[in-house]
């Protein structure tokens, strides 16, 4: 039987929206939605399980052992980790990434005689999916489907039973990467991805993380390969755009103390050269505060 970690449920004794909640959402959706095609598993409840159980990726066990669903060892022969729960020193299934725990939960739910009746419900019936989990014993926690459907509701997780597609990038970020607590959330923007740049990253760590060569880092930054890097920069994973997305059609950037055209350039995921295209600049003109700068 899984239980929910103490860790976990003491982190969502009241319910309120929480920037970290949103962000592991961000980060797994896709995810979620990809396993749903897959074994018609509400992308809401697996996301929701995700949070709770694994305190939105913090827990001890989501860090030691990639678990974020909460599953024991019952039947388990890969790594395994052990962590107190009903009683002292449990075993806990353990996987190498995250992909491998949402995969593991997917199938545990399919081929389980026990959850074998929460399938013949609407893929959109979140709230018979959370009081069948809880009633077939998934958890021990009397309020389990009540904290889930409210997870649910309060981060309209529900949306994503109906999505049709899904952003495949996003769902392969979580394959072949060890989830250790200091795997650099990915952002989307102007048709592209990026993370934020840690204290201590280079562009051999992170390319390391994404799976994208260092090199190939740099150069789509517009980078020297072995530029040291500053904490909070914006690194962006694909070939840049030679405009900024639709939305700041018509908008113009006013340049503030402190920025530089290539600051400027990341800050929108545009290509530094079209940047100054655009403004009929070279890279030989200085910039100045309050001048605009189109972006399209």
């Amino acid at each position: 039987m899984v239980v929910m970690l103490f860790a976990a449920a003491s982190a969502f004794a009241q319910m309120k929206w929480n920037s970290t909640y949103q962000q592991y959402i961000d980060q797994y959706k896709d995810l979620a939605i990809e396993q749903m095609k897959k074994y018609r598993i509400p992308a809401s409840i697996t996301l929701a399980q995700g949070v709770f159980e694994s305190g939105a990726g913090r827990s001890a066990l989501a860090r030691s052992g990639n678990n974020h669903f909460g599953i024991k060892c019952h039947g388990w022969q890969g790594r395994k980790v052990y962590a107190d729960d009903d009683e002292r020193n449990e075993c806990f299934r353990a996987y190498d990434n995250a992909y491998q725990s949402y995969e593991d939960h997917s199938r545990f739910l399919a081929n389980s005689q026990r959850y074998r009746h929460l399938f013949s419900l609407s893929i959109t019936d979140y709230r018979g999916w959370a009081r069948g989990l809880k009633a077939a014993g998934y958890a021990t926690n009397p309020r389990y489907a009540d904290k889930l459907i409210e997870l649910i509701e309060l981060y309209k997780l529900h949306q994503y039973d109906k999505a049709k597609h899904y952003d495949r990038f996003m769902a392969s970020a979580a394959r072949d990467k060890a989830v250790d607590g200091q795997l650099h959330p990915i952002y989307k923007f102007n048709d592209n991805y990026y993370v934020k740049v840690r204290r201590g990253d280079t562009f051999k760590s992170i390319g390391k993380e994404v799976g994208i060569s260092y090199k190939k880092l740099a150069k789509y930054n517009e980078r020297y390969k072995r530029d040291n890097l500053e904490e909070g920069e914006i690194l962006y994973l694909k070939k840049k755009a030679k405009k900024a997305s639709k939305s700041y059609k018509g908008h113009l950037h006013y340049v503030r103390k402190g920025e530089s055209m290539y600051s400027i350039a990341q800050l929108y995921g545009i290509r530094l050269k079209y940047l100054y295209k655009m403004n009929r600049m070279s890279p030989d003109d200085v910039i100045r505060v309050g001048q605009g700068l189109r972006l399209r």
